[in-house]
């Protein structure tokens, strides 16, 4: 008897020491948990999307990977929202990062615009020159893959336009 009470008072000396060490790290680092009620916002509404770009459907392809952000944070996405975002994508370049045989292999992709946020006061936030902050390049094994190359473009630029969501529900959020 005596040698199982020892085992679990040892057993809550263990779990009690990673339960601190735990707390320790994670509260140490600058890392902090926040719940809903902590958010600036609770509910947002996504206005006019401008695409100042060549680049076709921009604006729309952003209003939906804004509103997948918006609900990861877990805020709602509303047309009658008491917050307002809305902006302009200004810049979409792709760069030729690598050639295979004469046919562009790598492209660089990056993302910049500016934001408003309105208030239910109708005081507005500007946000300027958001954008993807990571290089987000498409690349293919077989320079005779043209189709390939293509798909992995629209599928670099989703990436980027994740990223470009992600910052700008970041700066709302965090400002």
């Amino acid at each position: 008897m005596r040698h199982y009470i020892k085992q679990v008072h040892k057993g809550r000396l263990t779990l009690s020491a990673l339960c601190f060490f735990w707390l320790f790290v994670v509260g140490g680092c600058g890392y902090s948990m926040h719940g809903r009620s902590s958010l600036p916002f609770q509910e947002i509404e996504i206005g006019v999307i401008e695409n100042k770009t060549i680049e076709p459907k921009l604006q729309d392809r952003l209003s939906v990977a804004l509103t997948r952000e918006f609900l990861k944070q877990g805020i709602t996405v509303s047309p009658h929202a008491p917050y307002k975002l809305s902006g302009v994508i200004r810049v979409f370049a792709m760069h030729v990062l690598s050639e295979k045989a004469g046919i562009a292999a790598e492209y660089e992709i990056i993302l910049k615009g500016d934001f408003k946020l309105t208030d239910p006061s109708g005081k507005i936030s500007e946000f300027r020159n958001l954008g993807s902050p990571f290089i987000v390049s498409v690349s293919t094994s077989d320079s005779d893959r043209l189709n390939e190359l293509i798909a992995l473009k629209e599928q670099a630029s989703e990436r980027a336009l994740a990223d470009m969501s992600a910052e700008i529900v970041a700066a709302l959020i965090y400002k």
